[in-house]
């Protein structure tokens, strides 16, 4: 309940985004349901008093008022919980990416978006509407007991004070437990969604044991993790169950004892009995709600911390591309870098450090360097994906995070390493490139990229259905079609990030023929290690610990098509 530091604010700012409308309905059905409990009791305690049958259909109405009200708060609580967990999936997916989400990578990602935010369901269900009744319920209860004994009522508003400082000092152990079983939680999702993603390398290398008694580690500590939250909740059940048997005994034994001596009408003294206990109850559902709803709470800091560092990166200046800027320029432009650094949150050192580049219009440049030396980055800012921590693009003169984003997206071609499939048909994957392109231009750009013959020898042809990730192609296969992909968008800047990784000779030689007609005539940078593919280029850079080491021309220019300006470029 109180007390929990941090928590706090991750509360309050999971509550300002049930709209305000909500709020009131869930304030509404909680006062009703507070009316509808003193009348439930007022009913029971004359029935019983004055064995008044004719009092109970009044009764069932009263409970069943009550239900109806529980159910219409369950059905709203229910709809906001996902329509925030939808929210906040939505922003943690489309917000711009420079690095890892959090700790655990891939694998840490997927268990926050899903097990993750999953667990907000209780906050939203249970703690938020029980939050309401607990502020709500108890006064309308103590103001109906003030009207039958002021003296019950005064023993009643002494003793409820306990209940939450109880459950605050309970409280805090708990958060502080769930936020580690969390985190646990968080470490072995996204540890264990890598070791399956590497399966078939730890396989070859003879490390899936290893990997399997780290697994085995992590899931023991979480599960030791767990029962150590479990054990403080059932504390704090203990101790508000305790506390709240205490402060109704204080009030019932005097009940009791001025009914013997004929103080107290018996209808006045059932009804304090009744209503007693329904002080309390709120408040100890209170401590149990938030109990369960303790995972989701953590969960919801870690989104929120993520979200707050990707909009601190991307203030002002370096923002990301928006809709609605400046327009891109139809020509085939001319790209240069200045003093472009881009530092992923948490990394040691910068992925690109000072990089300056000038890729001329039409010209082809290769980028090379060891793996980590920063080339997916570099293309990823060309991009527009990845916003540089200093430094700026230019895009014939104008600076590209001023530019429409996805007016710039639209006029690339890209070709990733690992180019990614959808479960769709060849020509629907294909059409990625440009969703309104009639079948004919589908399979020109197939023929271009030297994928027409094994698609038509697919099944059914570009009708084929492919597996999610290209399930029933090569990785030659893809490559290739991602190239058809890049053909049909038709853009004048290539960007393609080693292509050829991966790939036998003759698939290579296929790709590279291909990838020679694709970057005729447009500004490309490749990001490329084989030689084959340095052929089709006019000049090699060469990145090393994010900084360029090697601006001169390469040895392919010789090999480039002549009257192609090589020499106009530089860094």
């Amino acid at each position: 309940m109180a007390g929990r530091g941090g928590a706090e604010t991750v509360e309050r700012r999971l509550m300002a985004l049930v709209p305000r409308r909500v709020l009131l309905w869930l304030g509404v059905a909680a006062a009703g349901q507070g009316v509808l409990l003193v009348v439930q009791a007022d009913l029971l305690a004359g029935a019983v008093a004055a064995l008044d049958a004719a009092r109970l259909p009044w009764l069932v109405a009263a409970v069943a008022g009550r239900a109806a009200l529980a159910w219409l708060a369950a059905r709203l609580a229910g709809g906001t919980a996902a329509r925030v967990k939808g929210d906040l999936r939505g922003a943690l997916l489309t917000s711009p990416l420079n690095g890892p989400l959090t700790g655990g990578g891939a694998g840490g990602r997927v268990t926050l978006l899903t097990r993750g935010l999953d667990a907000l369901d209780p906050f939203f269900t249970g703690y938020l509407p029980q939050l309401l009744a607990a502020c709500v319920v108890p006064v309308v209860v103590l103001a109906r007991l003030a009207a039958a004994d002021w003296a019950s009522t005064l023993v009643v508003a002494v003793t409820v004070p306990l209940v939450p400082v109880f459950g605050a000092l309970v409280g805090a152990r708990t958060a502080a437990l769930t936020a580690r079983q969390w985190g646990l939680l968080h470490r072995l999702g996204g540890h264990f969604r890598d070791v399956l993603a590497g399966a078939a390398t730890l396989r070859a290398f003879g490390r899936v044991e290893h990997q399997s008694g780290v697994v085995r580690a992590l899931a023991a500590e979480h599960r030791r993790a767990t029962v150590r939250a479990l054990r403080v909740a059932f504390l704090s059940s203990l101790v508000l169950e305790w506390v709240c048997a205490l402060s109704v005994a204080l009030v019932a034994v005097p009940v009791g004892l001025r009914l013997l001596d004929g103080e107290m009408a018996l209808r006045t003294g059932l009804l304090v009995l009744l209503l007693t206990p329904e002080v309390y109850l709120p408040l100890r559902a209170l401590g149990a709600r938030f109990h369960a709803s303790a995972e989701g709470v953590a969960a919801a800091r870690e989104a929120f911390t993520t979200l707050d560092e990707r909009h601190a990166q991307t203030d002002g200046r370096d923002a990301p591309p928006r809709a609605g800027g400046a327009t891109v320029p139809e020509r085939v432009p001319e790209i240069v870098l200045e003093e472009v650094t881009v530092r992923y949150p948490g990394a040691d050192s910068a992925a690109l450090d000072r990089v300056s580049l000038r890729v001329a219009a039409g010209e082809r440049v290769a980028v090379t360097g060891p793996s980590g030396a920063g080339k997916s980055t570099l293309l990823l800012v060309l991009a527009g994906l990845v916003s540089p921590t200093s430094g700026r693009v230019l895009v014939d003169g104008a600076d590209l995070a001023g530019l429409d984003a996805a007016a710039w997206r639209e006029r690339l071609g890209w070709v990733p390493q690992r180019p990614h499939l959808f479960a769709a048909s060849v020509a629907d994957n294909l059409r990625l490139g440009d969703p309104g392109a009639p079948m004919e231009r589908v399979r020109a750009a197939a023929r271009a990229a030297c994928a027409e013959e094994f698609v038509e020898a697919l099944p059914h042809g570009y009708g084929t259905l492919l597996g999610e990730g290209g399930g029933g192609v090569s990785a030659g296969q893809r490559q290739r079609l991602a190239l058809a992909r890049a053909f049909l968008s038709g853009g004048p800047v290539m960007l393609l990030d080693e292509p050829t990784a991966r790939l036998d000779l003759a698939s290579e030689r296929a790709l590279v023929e291909a990838a020679g007609r694709l970057l005729e005539g447009r500004t490309a940078v490749l990001v490329a290690h084989r030689p084959a593919l340095l052929r089709a280029v006019d000049r090699v850079v060469r990145l090393e610990s994010g900084r360029i080491t090697s601006p001169a021309a390469a040895t392919t220019a010789a090999a480039a098509p002549a009257g192609r300006a090589s020499g106009g470029a530089g860094v």
